[in-house]
């Protein structure tokens, strides 16, 4: 199955850069270009495509917003979006976990990562480095934005325990791989209890149940270590 991915980044040059490196690979086919958020919106409708990878800053609609109208759409509920920009802040890393995106990669990462993430985030995991991960869950969303709904701690109850437990691991940043050697378990297993919880919770990928989890106080945040 071919990873159809829409590019919408405001420089040409990257854009076509990132077309060459992805349509070289037999497994992804660029299927559009977009130069800002209004027109990423405008083409994700028309294309449909697997995944945006979207830059954050550009004129006009930028690329956060841009995520917020994608993933809110009910009809673009098959379409992820991996954040790619040079602005890689935790207040950045935050928002676009909020606005619905399942990754976030800065600009400086290699080829092979970034065609590694598309992969990663077309198969509904979700793509955040462990130390990003725990800055981010420890400043940022156990302090919600003003107008953030909190997941209510009862919506954990249709979870099994072992659901439940999985999910707290995956919230910790762990690997199906991880969580499979923890709790003695296969990955396919494992990757059977994530997608049920995210079923069940109605979280569109790994990167928002991780978000439920820390809402729901199922994970707790710890402060980095100095």
């Amino acid at each position: 199955m071919t990873i159809r991915v829409l590019l919408a980044d405001d420089q040409a040059l990257l854009r076509a850069t990132f077309r060459i490196l992805i349509d070289s690979c037999e497994d992804m086919a660029v299927v559009g270009e977009a130069s800002d958020g209004t027109e990423a919106l405008e083409l994700t409708r028309a294309h449909d495509p697997d995944i945006v990878l979207m830059d954050i800053r550009m004129p006009g609609t930028d690329g956060l917003a841009a995520t917020s109208a994608i993933c809110a759409d009910p009809e673009l509920a098959a379409t992820r979006v991996l954040i790619l920009t040079t602005f890689e802040t935790e207040d950045y890393v935050a928002q676009a976990l909020r606005a619905g995106a399942s990754g976030f990669l800065g600009k400086d990462v290699t080829a092979d990562t970034l065609l590694a993430g598309l992969r990663t985030v077309a198969s509904g995991e979700a793509l955040l480095s462990p130390a990003a991960t725990r800055t981010l869950i420890t400043n940022f969303l156990m302090t919600p934005a003003p107008g953030t709904h909190l997941a209510p701690p009862q919506s954990l109850s249709e979870l099994t325990d072992r659901e439940r437990e999985v999910m707290g691991l995956a919230a910790e940043g762990k690997s199906n791989t991880e969580i499979a050697e923890i709790l003695v378990l296969s990955p396919l297993t494992v990757r059977t209890h994530i997608h049920r919880a995210m079923t069940k919770l109605g979280a569109r990928d790994r990167a928002q149940l991780v978000v439920i989890a820390y809402q729901t106080g199922l994970a707790q945040a710890t402060p980095p270590a100095p």
